[in-house]
Parts: structure tokens; C-alpha cells; sequence
């Protein structure tokens, strides 16, 4: 029986572990990128194994072409054909107003949000499209449709060309046998908040959610093992919004 292999970019932390961890109860053996925490790459790694998957850790800034090459040669030297790829790898940098964000931080944010959703896509379809088969799960975010004043105008807008890639590219793969779909969280309990210095973000905005309560990494991951199982086998260009109602 051929083996589900699949690259999850950004996936030592957050929405990223949560879903190498249900890929792997999924039947997936799991690519875990990285980009600075090798210890907590390796801890979600070994809870693939556990989980009777294989896993293998791989340092790769998606950003960079020449880390993306090697990245995918990784997957397939250490655990065979790609079958799918999950695009979570994303930075916001600090929340505040946009005419307040720094140049850098605007480049680093499409650099890896964009150019590196863009490199890895690239890859995966290049090698799943003469196979005549694949999946692929880009992670995008309800500040596309929201715009996010006053916190990250510029992360909403890179969120909002995943959703444009995720369309466009469903409609050119799809003959080849491949799907492309998102996932965009709403509010999700992560470390995320803390590193864009709002801690006490998720707390002060959950009642402004429906639902009243912030979303959980692992709801996030089972939409995307949804996507990526042969249940939604007739799922394709759609951006499947998991965000308790706002």
C-alpha cells in the first residue's frame, strides 16, 4: 500500500504541530519543518512515531529557494513520493498600525507569507503534477476577508493572496489530479499571540467571537486532515473558514 507523505512547512509549534500530529493518526508520515527550534521539531516527531507514522525534521526557511529544494528533497530521500503539502509557515510581525510597521517587517511578512507559500507550491505541484495526483493545504486567515485594522493590515493582505493562489491554482491543477484548498483560522489559542506582543489577546477578544471562546489548534488541524483525506475528494478551490463565526 503506498504511503501518504506529506510536508508540513512551519510545523514545530501552534496550528503546525497540532496538524503533523492528526496527519500522523491520519495515516501520514509527516515532513516537520522548521526554522529555529530543532528540540520541539524533534518533540512533535517523536509524537508522530508514536502515533505509528514515520517523521522526519527538516530546517528550511520557505523563504528561501535553495532551503525549499532541499527541504522537498528530504521528503522524498527519507520517506518517499510527496503526496501532500501543508502551507503553514507565516509571520505577523508586532500588532499596531500600518502606517507604523517598519519596512522590514513588511518584507519579512511577504517574504514568507507570500514568496514562501509561492516556493513551496511550486515545488510540491512540480513533483506531484507528473504523478497525476496530490494535495495541498494552504493555511490562511480570516483577517483576508476581515482586514485587521489596527493590527496587521499587512498580514491580512498576504492571507488574501494565499486565498487567490488557492483558487487560481485549483483551477490550473485540477486536470492534473491535484487539489488545492485553505483553511482560514479565526481567533486559535497560540503561542502566536505572545511573539506579537498581545498575550492577553486571546482572553480580551474572545467575546467579540460568536461562538465566545477562542478556537483550538487541534480544531484547526482536523479541517485540514479533512481536506487532505479522501473524503473531500471533490473539494477543491475552496478556502474553508474555522473561525467560531466571525
Amino acid at each position: 500500500m503506498k504511503r501518504l507523505v506529506t510536508v508540513v512547512t512551519g510545523g514545530s509549534r501552534g496550528i503546525g504541530a497540532a496538524t503533523c500530529r492528526r496527519l500522523a493518526e491520519e495515516g501520514h508520515d509527516v515532513v516537520v519543518n522548521y526554522v529555529r527550534d530543532a528540540d520541539a521539531a524533534e518533540k512533535v516527531a517523536e509524537d508522530v512515531r508514536a502515533a505509528g507514522a514515520r517523521a522526519v525534521t527538516a530546517r528550511a526557511d520557505t523563504s528561501d529557494e535553495a532551503d525549499v529544494e532541499r527541504l522537498f528533497e528530504v521528503a522524498e530521500r527519507e520517506l518517499g513520493p510527496l503526496t501532500g503539502l501543508v502551507n503553514n509557515a507565516a509571520v505577523t510581525g508586532p500588532l499596531g498600525r500600518f502606517t507604523e510597521v517598519g519596512t522590514d517587517t513588511l518584507r519579512r511578512v511577504v517574504d514568507v507569507n507570500v514568496i514562501g507559500t509561492l516556493l513551496c507550491t511550486r515545488r510540491a505541484a512540480q513533483l506531484m503534477t507528473p504523478r497525476g495526483e496530490g494535495v495541498i493545504v494552504n493555511i490562511s486567515s480570516g483577517a483576508a476577508t476581515l482586514g485587521s485594522p489596527g493590527e496587521y493590515v499587512h498580514y491580512a493582505a498576504t492571507k488574501a493572496a494565499v486565498d487567490a493562489l488557492t483558487l487560481g491554482l485549483s483551477k490550473e491543477l485540477g486536470p492534473d489530479g491535484i487539489r488545492v484548498n485553505a483553511v482560514a483560522p479565526g481567533l486559535i489559542d497560540t503561542e502566536m499571540h505572545a511573539a506579537m506582543g498581545a498575550p492577553d489577546r486571546v482572553r480580551d477578544m474572545a467575546g467579540s467571537i460568536p461562538l465566545r471562546r477562542a478556537g483550538q489548534a487541534e480544531e484547526i488541524a482536523a479541517a485540514v486532515a479533512w481536506l487532505m483525506s479522501p473524503d473531500a475528494s471533490y473539494t477543491t478551490g475552496t478556502v474553508l473558514r474555522v473561525a467560531g463565526g466571525r
